[in-house]
């Protein structure tokens, strides 16, 4: 899990990421890759 500051750059590293809010805090996840996340906040 990395923690960055723009969560928008992190997404368009790969076509299938999502951006999902959980307790105030904002996550990419991916499906087909499952070790690519990143957190922000």
């Amino acid at each position: 899990m990395k923690i960055v500051n723009s969560l928008k750059s992190m997404k368009n590293r790969h076509k299938d990421c999502r951006i999902i809010r959980r307790k105030g805090r904002v996550y990419v996840i991916n499906k087909t890759n499952p070790r690519f996340k990143a957190r922000q906040g």
